[in-house]
Formats: C-alpha cells, sequence, structure tokens
C-alpha cells in the first residue's frame, strides 16, 4: 500500500484540498444554530513544524500552503482556510501548518465538541499536549474503526466525521470501508468525509467500487490532481468521498476547485472532479 505519515507531507496540495474541504464542510453545518460534534479518527499531532526534518525532507508544503498563503484573491473557503493557518502564525511569515483537529478547533464555536482518536503512542503524547485543558476537545489514544464505534452517534446527533487513513496496511480498503458502513448504519444521518490518495487511476476507483458496493447513499466525489494519475511511485491527487454533504456545498466546490487547480497544478498537469459517485 501507499504510506502517508503527515509529518513529511504537512501543507501539501493533498492536505490543501483536504483542509479546504473541511472547512467548508464546517462552515454549511454551523450555518445552523445547534451543536455539532466534529470526529477525527486520525487526529496525527495537530499542529507541524514546517522547518522540521521531516517537512524539510521533500518540502511538499512548497507546492501546497507556500503557493497560497500571501493570495489575496482566495474564493471564499480558501480564504477561511488561509485566515486559519495565518492565525496559527500569528499573521507572520508561514512556519507553522495546522493539521484537521487545529483547523477544526479553529473553527468550534462555544456549544461544539471535538473529538480526536489516534493510535500511535508519541503522536498521541503530543497531541494531548497540543490540546490541554481544552473543555471543548477530548482525545483518545485508539484505533480509529474502533472510535466509530464508540463515539458513533454524537449526542449532538449533528456533526461530521472525518477519515484520514495513512493507508500503510494492506487491507486499509477492506477496514475503511467496513468501518464506514457499520459507522453509517449507527448513524446515517451524520457527515462523513473519507480521504484518499491518487496514484493510479485503477487505486482510486478500488476504493470507489468498494464504497459503491457498501449501499451508502448520497456520495459526492471531490478529487484534485496536479499531475495526471499515471504513475503509480508517487502522489499525483486526492480526494474525497463526502457522505450527506450539506446543501449548496457541491455548488461551492464547483467554483473553488478550478481555482485551486490553477495554482497548485504542475507539469504535465492534472485535473479535477467533482461529481455524484452515487445519488440518492
Amino acid at each position: 500500500m501507499f504510506g502517508y505519515r503527515h509529518a513529511f507531507h504537512a501543507g501539501n496540495f493533498a492536505d490543501v484540498l483536504k483542509h479546504v474541504v473541511l472547512v467548508a464542510l464546517l462552515q454549511r453545518l454551523q450555518q445552523k444554530p445547534t451543536p455539532l460534534c466534529v470526529l477525527d479518527t486520525h487526529a496525527g499531532i495537530g499542529r507541524y513544524d514546517l522547518r522540521s526534518p521531516e517537512a524539510l525532507k521533500n518540502a511538499e508544503f512548497e507546492d501546497g500552503i507556500a503557493r497560497l498563503y500571501d493570495r489575496p484573491d482566495a474564493p471564499a473557503p480558501v480564504e477561511q482556510y488561509l485566515a486559519a493557518v495565518r492565525a496559527l502564525n500569528s499573521a507572520g511569515p508561514l512556519r507553522h501548518y495546522p493539521g484537521s483537529p487545529r483547523l477544526a478547533r479553529h473553527f468550534l464555536r462555544p456549544r461544539d465538541r471535538l473529538i480526536l482518536t489516534e493510535l500511535n503512542r508519541p503522536d498521541h503524547a503530543v497531541l494531548r499536549q497540543e490540546f490541554a485543558d481544552d473543555p471543548q476537545v477530548s482525545i483518545h489514544r485508539q484505533d480509529a474503526y474502533q472510535g466509530l464505534k464508540a463515539f458513533l452517534p454524537p449526542k449532538e446527533r449533528r456533526g461530521l466525521v472525518l477519515i484520514d487513513p495513512p493507508y500503510e496496511l494492506k487491507d486499509e480498503y477492506e477496514r475503511l470501508v467496513t468501518g464506514l458502513a457499520a459507522a453509517h448504519g449507527r448513524w446515517p444521518t451524520g457527515v462523513y468525509a473519507v480521504w484518499y490518495p491518487v496514484l493510479t487511476r485503477s487505486l482510486a476507483n478500488r476504493l470507489h467500487a468498494a464504497v459503491e458496493a457498501s449501499g451508502i447513499r448520497r456520495i459526492l466525489r471531490v478529487e484534485l490532481c496536479v499531475r495526471p494519475d499515471t504513475e503509480r511511485s508517487r502522489l499525483n491527487g486526492s480526494g474525497l468521498l463526502i457522505i450527506n454533504p450539506p446543501w449548496q456545498l457541491d455548488a461551492e466546490l464547483g467554483e473553488t476547485l478550478p481555482w485551486l487547480r490553477e495554482q497548485l497544478v504542475q507539469e504535465p498537469p492534472g485535473a479535477w472532479t467533482l461529481d455524484w459517485l452515487v445519488g440518492e
């Protein structure tokens, strides 16, 4: 399988897509005043130092967040995302990058709640320190798919589940789809966002086919490839499968993805996709 340790890829083009979509989802869900719960199943460490040896190994952030950080003309969800990144840097030069837990925390309202699960022991320890004494955030050292069983449905009955595996295990697709189907069975009205890498089209299609076969309906596919999806040895793009997307999210992302592609595309250029993998 692929292998995607967050610290080596923080702020790259795949993070940009994932986090712009996360921000758009949260903004849409928060149009209603009732509280919501966010569950991040593969939380990582919360924030990343872009001057660390891991981040500098390939400096992937240079072709991701660094291309956007000072842009004044971004579409609304991108601008909201950039505002959160800038806040972590005290509006100064880019040094720190928020992982999905820190990004979600930035947008929480007072009655919203964030649940984080992280199995890796050192990462879990860093994550606990990152959110020490934060009453809106609970942190658990737990397998992601066990967390889906333990925390769903949430007491708020509204919210978002982000599933963002590193795809290091040979049976990751199978575990992912089994866990997703079970979670959806317990909480069919929840919003789920499943991130996946795109190396070759055949690998992405394998995941899509497995999710389609699960019987889950209303799945929006959002994908951005910065290069053609033909070479298996490198990350060419990424995507998210969004179950129960909020109203008009597809229209908003339809305006955002062309702009992101223009800023992030490499040579030879890739393409973006926004369609319904499974309809009603």
